[in-house]
């Protein structure tokens, strides 16, 4: 018989799974000599799970934990990169001296016994060129 979870129980689970994925997906970029910048940035606008750099490239990726690749990244919406964009634009904004990087939007994706995946250019920021200006 199958036991039945609460919505609080299940969100904490849910939590629990997504600061996993997060850590592994640090220790993977580590690996590829990024610079961790910073883990679960907030704002006002929304959170951004890692900010990493490489070279001249500053890198704002999303983690998604799922239970296969695919389904990992369909669930990264044009919402959910509209407020990334945003984040991305309040850490510049906190962080002049990365004004001059190259901005890079990447999504991690990982399922259950699999290295993480890492999507370079997973999508292209959502806010118009004159709002970077």
């Amino acid at each position: 018989m199958k036991k039945a979870f609460s919505k609080q129980q299940q969100g904490k689970a849910a939590h629990r799974l997504g600061h996993r994925a997060e850590i592994l997906c640090r220790f993977a970029l580590q690996l590829k000599l990024y610079r961790i910048i910073e883990m679960r940035y907030k704002t006002s606008m929304g959170e951004i799970d890692i900010i990493a750099a490489r070279g001249r490239s500053l890198v704002f990726i999303e983690v998604k934990a799922r239970n296969d690749n695919a389904s990992a990244l369909q669930a990264v919406s044009t919402r959910q990169q509209i407020r990334l964009s945003r984040a991305a634009m309040s850490f510049l904004a906190h962080h002049p001296h990365y004004a001059q990087y190259n901005l890079r939007f990447d999504v991690m994706t990982i399922a259950p016994w699999q290295w993480p995946r890492h999507i370079k250019h997973a999508f292209e920021s959502k806010l118009s060129p004159t709002f970077w200006a």
